[in-house]
This record gives structure tokens, sequence and C-alpha cells, in this order.
């Protein structure tokens, strides 16, 4: 069995709901972690101490992922704290906001796109020479990419730009898995289900919403940011070597794709 022991993680929106989940994790399972934010800095600098406790290193920096040079700079700050990257989680992504087919313009499209399909590519395109150099050196590194259970079923109403997003993230993963694969890094996908407790559904999802949708989710409760960052720890552990392309759906049982 491997471990994820002085492996080093990047981040992205890993200081505020599923992401701060998945840092702590990633922090309690031994590795060092760099934590990108927007706007939480001083959640992303709060998780410093913790990883001292635990023995293990905690930066953070904050950037533009819509922005090239941002996204650029954000893995240069990583791999200079780290010393080098063998694990890419990313989760940064937002709904924006929740309109229908007639009232999503082509700006809105844009943004949605940018902000969840977009930052993704330019991200991993920055972090893919020091991935593929630890794969080279250290035994394997590991992308996972955080989709939707609405790019699997398409979501609720005014989700279209977001689902199609997140559906082309699952495409996403799947080529790139392809494309890396022969230098030994994997690359897969999650696609959480409803994960109460959000910041993204504390905004986009009224409370009678929710009660609806677990009264249809088998195991009868919504998931949690605990939920999803144990999964994260499973597909970037070095234990599940030969999985890659893949898609690990955490529903409650809503969706078996």
């Amino acid at each position: 069995m491997g471990s994820l022991i002085s492996k080093r993680a990047l981040v992205t929106a890993g200081a505020q709901g599923i992401g701060l989940a998945i840092s702590r994790h990633l922090l309690a399972a031994g590795c060092d972690v760099f934590v990108h934010y927007r706007t939480s800095a001083e959640a992303a600098h709060a998780l410093e101490p913790e990883a001292t406790a635990l023995g293990r290193r905690c930066g953070s920096a904050g950037a533009d992922l819509t922005d090239t040079a941002g996204c650029d700079q954000l893995v240069a700050e990583a791999v200079n704290f780290l010393g080098g990257l063998d694990i890419l989680v990313n989760n940064a992504g937002s709904l924006v906001a929740r309109k229908l087919l007639a009232e999503a313009d082509d700006a809105f499209w844009a943004e949605v796109m940018a902000l969840n399909v977009g930052s993704l590519r330019r991200v991993t395109r920055a972090a893919a020479p020091h991935l593929i150099e630890a794969a080279r050196t250290r035994s394997g590194a590991s992308i996972v990419n955080l989709s939707s259970l609405a790019g699997r079923k398409g979501g609720h109403a005014g989700s279209l730009a977001y689902a199609t997003a997140k559906g082309a993230v699952l495409t996403y993963t799947r080529a790139l898995a392809n494309e890396l694969g022969p230098q030994g890094i994997r690359v897969n996908a999650l696609a959480p289900g409803l994960i109460l407790g959000t910041s993204f559904h504390n905004t986009h999802t009224t409370p009678e919403s929710a009660q609806a949708t677990v009264a249809g989710i088998p195991l009868g409760r919504a998931g949690t940011a605990d939920d999803v960052a144990r999964a994260v720890c499973f597909l970037a552990s070095e234990y599940d070597g030969f999985i890659t392309g893949a898609t690990l759906d955490i529903n409650g049982g809503v969706w078996a794709g």
C-alpha cells in the first residue's frame, strides 16, 4: 500500500468549503500543501498552524485563475514553496448564477466557462512540467479534477452553463489521462452531488430545494465536504496507481454511470 507522506500538493480554491476539507485531509494524510485562494486569505493562513501541528508544511497565495499570468505565477510560487509538485487538485469553479437559456448571454457563458474549464486548463498547463518531473523521479504524479453531478445529469433549472462546463471537465479528464499517462501522470475526476454546508449551496440552493433533493437520495442524506476530501486522497494516493481517466461519483446513489 502506498502513502501520501511527503507528497507535495497544490489545491485550487483550497481555503473554503470542499477545497478547505481537501487541504486538511491531504495534510492529515502526510502531504505538504500549497493552497490557492481568491478572497479567503485569512482562512488559508489559518491552515499553517494546523499543518505545523501535524509536522507538515502549508503555504498559500491568492490568484485570479481566469488570467494566464496569474495561473503561471501561482504554480511557480507553489513549486518554489514545496520544492516540486506531485499532486494537483483542480477544485476552483462556480455556478456564478442560475440562468435559463434565454437569460444567459454570451458574457455569462464566457464567465462560467472561464471559471470552470479555462482556469483548470491554465493551472494544469503550468503545472504539467513539474508533475512530469515528479512522475519521472518520485514514482508517479496525480491530477484530480472536481466536476459535479450536474455534469452527469444536467443539473437543476438554471444550471445549463454550469452543467455544460462540468461535463467538459469530465471529457477533459479522459482526454488528458490519455495524453499524460505515458509520462506517468494519472488524471481522474470527482463528480459530487448535493454537498451541503458549502458556500456554493448556501448561495445557490434554497432549503426547500435541498430537502427535495435529499428525499431522492438512496442513502437518505446529503454529502459533506469530508466525503469529497476522502475521495481526493484516494485518487491522489499511490496505491490506486492503475486508475486513470476515471470519474468517481459521490452522490449517495443518485447516479450510477
